[in-house]
């Protein structure tokens, strides 16, 4: 971080503002970012609040334009914040708020899983969120409402997200699901709490399950008769998300051919290694053979946990020596086990005081009690440091120069999962990953981005099929995800639900990494002999989180 604060300006005020405006209306990404004013509501997700969003928008655009940059900070500031406001104003114009339901990242997961990030620490922490717990059948109803203005529109999910999200939603209200078990372990640090917040928690419990059980009904009774059977989003749409997703115009059939391209290089590279593991093996061959080897095994979620956070210490405290400049409260990174069992990895940034630090999460899905170490070596370093960690937390903690927009808020997932995947090369290139093992883990992650940049542009813009033999669809999706993945078949087939309903962002990883290398041969290119990765890996993360067009001409100027 450089030590100098920067004098705020008209921009940076622009941007600060446009934060508050985002906190007052999404209080759960005001929760996200570790504003707890908040925290007590919910925003309005009806589509009168989606209309007000976009009003807001276009005001902060508005006056972004007859705005003057004063420096380098401020150009990149108006450029990324005029193509993120322009984005959402075109995704509002595609009507893409009323079909917004999907398995992982929408409205349906998102209202509940903001308890996760919420403090548990005091009875005045739980008496905010038993204020949170009672506002939520209203944002249930909002969406609802939504959903219904898509049907009426015409514009609706596929109907096999509606029905795997009725799935998701029995077990968030089960007896035994997320809101029961969430107010019946809670319990301040110290004491008891009150019995009469403890009655009120249970009871405002059971009013969110009923809620979502109401979601669950229209989605069963309204939304999936209505809904459209094929999972394709088409050329135009899919244009906008992946815009959305990695912050960059790219050309959508090259990029297909250079999966497809990349997809062969990782099975060449992975058959290589497996021989070294077990001569003459294949990759099958391979795993079967590491499958069965007990070192390699965590039994249990309790030992995943502890491995996590041992191997993340260690990764911290060896590379904040040598490789990269770590302040003290970037060192700090919590691993856990998620209180789901969606089958996603992934992590959740520091609050802007770094009270709350960043966290890295796995939900493991019901019935997986295993986990090999091998394979999952290389995701605590994309989910850690060098990776999401290092680079998330650094624009946490570069507020001297960062506006709160730049620190918090901005940077599409291609900026983030490509950075995390060009960390798992990095590591590799470090000796982190020097038995073939390791490598094989890290290469088996890296085959399955490359496998969905195909399927995923393949699916949706319903190209032909690499064996020639009709047009992607869903089944030849999963037989194709199933040949290059070794996972449970749990995790693939939640995976492969995920593409089809969230377009464009899961080749955002594999397409952002092809940037983020493309970025680092430049600089090279352009130093020579005086070429310090370092010095590069300082300078494009104290950008922050930025749309990977504008990383490219920040780098440049």
């Amino acid at each position: 971080m450089t030590d100098a604060s920067r004098t705020p300006t008209p921009i940076d005020t622009i941007a600060e503002a446009w934060v508050d405006t985002l906190a007052e209306l999404d209080p759960s990404l005001a929760t996200y970012i570790g504003r707890s004013e908040h925290n007590h509501r919910y925003g309005d997700y009806s589509p009168e609040g989606q209309a007000r969003l976009i009003d807001e928008a276009k005001k902060v655009r508005a006056a972004l334009a007859s705005a003057a940059p004063v420096d380098d900070v401020d150009a990149v500031t108006k450029e990324d914040l005029t193509r993120e406001l322009d984005l959402q104003i075109e995704l509002d114009e595609a009507r893409w708020h009323l079909r917004d339901l999907n398995v992982i990242a929408s409205p349906a997961q998102d209202i509940r899983a903001v308890f996760d990030l919420m403090p548990t620490d005091s009875a005045e922490d739980w008496a905010v969120i038993s204020d949170r717990m009672a506002a939520l059948p209203e944002a249930v109803h909002g969406y609802i409402s939504t959903l219904r203005e898509g049907i009426a529109q015409g514009v609706v999910p596929a109907r096999r997200q509606v029905v795997e999200v009725v799935t998701q939603i029995g077990r968030y209200t089960a007896d035994a699901g997320f809101f029961t078990t969430f107010v019946g372990n809670a319990a301040p640090a110290e004491g008891q709490l009150p019995a009469s917040l403890a009655r009120e928690l249970s009871d405002r419990a059971g009013a969110a399950r009923v809620a979502y059980d109401e979601l669950a009904s229209f989605l069963s009774g309204e939304l999936a008769p209505a809904a459209t059977e094929k999972d394709a989003v088409g050329r135009e749409v899919y244009a906008l998300m992946s815009r959305r997703f990695l912050g960059a115009t790219i050309d959508l059939d090259e990029t297909y051919d250079w999966g497809v391209e990349e997809l062969a290089r990782m099975v060449a590279e992975q058959e290589q290694i497996a021989g070294e593991i077990s001569p003459g093996a294949s990759v099958e061959e391979a795993v079967a053979f590491l499958e069965k080897d007990p070192s390699r095994k965590l039994h249990g979620t309790e030992a995943l946990q502890k491995w996590m956070q041992e191997t993340s210490d260690r990764a911290v405290a060896e590379l904040g020596r040598t490789h990269f400049d770590i302040a003290e409260p970037i060192r700090r990174l919590e691993c856990m086990i998620a209180p789901t069992n969606e089958g996603g990895i992934y992590y959740t940034g520091p609050t802007d005081d770094f009270s709350r630090p960043g966290r890295m999460w796995w939900s493991v899905p019901e019935g997986v009690t295993e986990f090999d170490t091998w394979r999952e070596l290389t995701t605590v370093y994309h989910e850690g440091v060098p990776g999401h960690h290092l680079q998330i937390a650094q624009a946490v903690y570069n507020r001297a120069q960062l506006n709160s927009w730049r620190r918090l808020l901005a940077g599409p997932s291609g900026h983030a999962e490509g950075w995390a995947l060009y960390a798992e090369r990095l590591m590799e290139q470090l000796g982190y990953l020097d038995d073939p093992a390791d490598r094989l883990g890290m290469l088996d992650g890296q085959r399955m981005r490359a496998a969905r940049v195909v399927l995923d542009i393949g699916v949706h813009l319903e190209k032909q099929r690499p064996d020639g033999d009709g047009t992607w669809d869903a089944p030849f999706a999963l037989k194709f995800m199933r040949r290059n993945v070794n996972m449970p078949d749990e995790f693939v087939q939640f995976e492969v639900n995920r593409y089809l309903g969230w377009p464009g962002q899961a080749p955002s990883y594999k397409v952002g990494q092809r940037i983020w290398e493309q970025l680092r041969d430049d600089y090279r290119d352009a130093n020579g002999a005086d070429a310090d990765l370092k010095a590069f890996h300082k300078k494009a993360l104290d950008i922050g989180g930025v749309g990977l067009d504008t990383l490219r001409t920040a780098l440049a100027r």
